[in-house]
């Protein structure tokens, strides 16, 4: 593999296996910001739990999903990629951080670069 690809790659590994290790952790502080603002009013009736506990559950996925696009970036990489697509779909569909929801669209595309860069890789290899 190209050197500048591979160093793409391992960029791209790194970027979206630590940001939503840092996110997921940032659900049990709210240091970055208020995390269940970003929940629409609708689905926080529904819960049969506190929305904050909610972020926290959402939380410990983010970490999972981090971690795994660290150990297995092929396989992470479209685990975040839709996880972003999940959020930006239910922001979009309240209408509320439409800004935020165009940026995890952003992001998913990038993560899904890295999935088809990874694949082509291990394709190469094979």
């Amino acid at each position: 593999m190209n050197s500048n690809v591979q160093f793409v790659q391992t960029m791209m590994k790194y970027t979206y296996g630590i940001v939503p290790i840092v996110a997921g952790l940032d659900k049990f502080t709210n240091l970055l910001t208020e995390w269940r603002l970003y929940m629409s009013q609708g689905f926080a009736d529904v819960l049969p739990f506190d929305p904050s506990t909610f972020m926290i559950v959402v939380g410990i996925i983010e970490i999972i999903a981090g971690i795994i696009v660290l150990v297995r970036p092929k396989i992470g990489s479209f685990i975040v990629g839709a996880w972003l697509v999940c959020i930006a779909f239910s922001l979009i569909a309240t209408w509320s951080y439409v800004d935020v929801a165009v940026r995890d669209l952003v992001m998913a595309m990038g993560a899904f670069s890295l999935f088809i860069i990874t694949n082509d890789k291990v394709a190469s290899e094979e």
